[in-house]
């Protein structure tokens, strides 16, 4: 397997267990494309799982195949297989004996790496998915928090550079704010080695932020729908689909936009240990009454007011107040909204990648961009209910039926006699 995304196909692919009825996956086919992100999403018991893991055959199909990358995977050695395929799981699945550094190095030393490619690798990953090496490097996964062990459990699955990554429901047992930053790094991380990933879920709204296609699923994996977020939220195929993906989609299309699609707009800044008089003129200069604070790293630290500078006699890091929440530019729509809503004034600073600042968004550009979106949303709907109705056969007057009905009648005598 390549080092890049790889294709993957199912074709008629059926888990039957003994004594059971009916099977629990049923006949599934789809292809996901090299680099592309699919979503399995389905009620509980639909199957969604079990038809994931027999991409790397935790799980033995009865009957149908696997390709990746047009090649079969039940002719190769299971072991073999699963060292080329990433997996990553809910609660991270970290051996508790093992340090962090010991768990990333799981596959590459089964693979027969140098130890020095090895070592070179852990620090490669833990820089990738956001993680001091010096500092998380020789903990144990009992002192990391739950997002820290996701993150170890992702950076575990991409330390040997397997083409494909398997996720089943790897952030279900996180809080909801972690769990939204582990999306965005999920997204971040996807932008920068484009890997084949197949994730499972039963979140419409996790489906929605990260998958460039999602596979609806009902009762035995049988596909309901199998199309662009847009379009199952636009169109969906059925009552069971539309069901499934709720009220509100004009909501949910906020999930599909995200502020590095829409151009994060920036505000004055000053560093800690800039001289007072140097900050105060530069807010002078601005059209604004605020500027960020930023540590020496660039991360957003304090909010300063004119007022704040205007009495400022210390240090900077006394004054104004504290910066709380932040949003990353991975963030769709709908996060920043509850960011700044929750925001007793109104806005929020947006990071990039280690938490460095990227800019600021304001509760008034945030609304004008939602309507102008909405607004949008309405034309084409408009525009496909017109392509509907153009396509729509015209029905057929009283007195040509009667005529059609007619000349049956008689073809049929006809060919009686």
């Amino acid at each position: 397997m390549a080092d890049t995304g790889a294709a993957i196909e199912l074709v008629g692919l059926t888990k039957r267990y003994p004594g059971d009825r009916q099977p629990s996956v049923d006949g599934v086919t789809l292809r996901v494309d090299a680099g592309e992100t699919v979503v399995f999403v389905g009620p509980s018991g639909c199957g969604k799982s079990t038809t994931l893991k027999m991409i790397n055959r935790l799980i033995e199909p009865s009957s149908g195949s696997v390709r990746i990358n047009g090649e079969d995977v039940t002719g190769l050695d299971p072991v073999e297989l699963r060292r080329g395929i990433g997996y990553a799981i809910q609660s991270s699945g970290l051996f508790p004996h093992l340090t962090v550094a010991q768990n990333i190095a799981l596959v590459p030393r089964m693979a027969g790496w140098s130890g020095r490619r090895v070592r070179a690798r852990v620090t490669e990953m833990l820089e990738l998915v956001g993680l001091d090496p010096g500092e998380f490097r020789d903990r144990y996964p009992r002192r990391l928090s739950g997002g820290q062990q996701q993150r170890v459990g992702v950076a575990r699955a991409l330390a040997a550079d397997p083409p494909v990554l398997l996720m089943d429901e790897p952030f279900g047992a996180v809080d909801p704010v972690t769990r939204g930053h582990l999306q965005d790094e999920l997204l971040r991380l996807q932008r920068e080695l484009r890997k084949t990933i197949v994730f499972v879920t039963h979140d419409v709204d996790e489906a929605i932020k990260l998958g460039d296609r999602i596979a609806v699923l009902g009762e035995r994996s049988r596909i309901a729908q199998f199309d662009t977020p847009e379009a199952i939220l636009a169109h969906p195929a059925d009552a069971f689909v539309s069901g499934f993906v709720g009220s509100g989609a004009a909501l949910k299309r906020l999930d599909l936009t995200r502020l590095r699609d829409l151009g994060v707009p920036g505000c004055p800044t000053a560093h800690q240990g800039e001289p007072l008089p140097q900050v105060r003129a530069r807010l002078r200069a601005s059209a604004t009454d605020e500027m960020l604070l930023l540590d020496r790293r660039g991360r957003p630290v304090r909010w300063l007011r004119r007022a704040d500078l205007t009495h400022a006699e210390g240090p900077l890091t006394e004054a104004g107040t504290p910066v709380g929440g932040t949003v990353t530019r991975d963030a769709t729509l709908r996060e920043a909204l509850e960011a700044v809503l929750t925001d007793s004034t109104g806005r929020v600073a947006v990071t990039g990648p280690n938490g460095v600042y990227a800019g600021a968004v304001r509760l008034e550009g945030l609304l004008g961009t939602v309507r102008g979106l909405l607004a949008a949303d309405r034309g084409r709907a408009r525009e496909h209910q017109r392509e509907r109705e153009s396509t729509r056969p015209e029905p057929t007057p009283p007195e040509a039926e009667g005529a059609t009905a007619g000349r049956a009648e008689g073809d049929a005598m006809g060919s009686a006699g």
